[in-house]
């Protein structure tokens, strides 16, 4: 499948997942996915006895701390690159320029793991928080504005949404290793957390943070 930037239906319903891995991270609903109200769904029909019995993901079932962290990860990672992408062409500083091409090296290394662990835990490479405003997540109006800004308001909007990116990721990459309990995925979030911070660390060290976000 194409990994280029979804778009973000307006009332799409909040998936299971969700609201499991916000609860980890303490956040209230106003922090978390934002969504419009909708009618609940009507009840399925009763199966009959004769009916087979839909086959079970036990991966995502049993392990939901899990299946929520790398459902999220993905498409965090995949709406950064795009992002990034605009900051190491259009950045004003070469030192802007080359931090935003070295952080979308790691973090286009790093769905090189996540989605391979999504299959392992029988689980769809698809956004399932499409239509969410999830905090940290690089979002289509994020994009358009980027785009159409140039100079240091490019430079602002751009090191104000990565923080954020990365200062999240970290957070839900932290908690998925307190709750998770797959090895590989504790694994992976624990990488993560050891690269946002050092990459954090690197940005708050650029002049042009500094003068960007005070």
């Amino acid at each position: 499948m194409s990994h280029a930037t979804r778009s973000r239906p307006p009332t799409a319903r909040l998936p299971v997942v969700a609201p499991i891995l916000l609860a980890l991270l303490g956040l209230t609903a106003s922090a978390g996915c934002s969504t419009t109200s909708e009618p609940a769904p009507a009840a399925s029909p009763v199966r009959t006895a004769s009916a087979p019995s839909p086959t079970a993901s036990p991966s995502a079932s049993s392990m939901p701390t899990d299946a929520a962290w790398a459902q999220l990860m993905t498409p965090m990672n995949e709406k950064a690159l795009a992002l990034l992408t605009l900051a190491a062409d259009r950045a004003t500083e070469p030192r802007l320029r080359a931090f935003a091409t070295r952080l979308h090296s790691g973090q286009e290394a790093e769905l090189g793991r996540l989605r391979p662990l999504l299959a392992r835990m029988g689980l769809p490479d698809t956004d399932v928080h499409a239509g969410h405003d999830m905090p940290g997540m690089v979002t289509e109006t994020d994009l358009e504005a980027a785009r159409a800004a140039e100079g240091a308001a490019f430079d602002r909007l751009f090191l104000t949404g990565i923080r954020d990116h990365l200062r999240h990721s970290a957070q839900v990459s932290r908690s998925e290793i307190t709750a998770g309990a797959r090895a590989d995925a504790k694994q992976l979030a624990a990488a993560l957390v050891t690269a946002r911070e050092a990459a954090l660390t690197e940005l708050e060290g650029l002049p042009e943070a500094a003068q960007a976000l005070g």
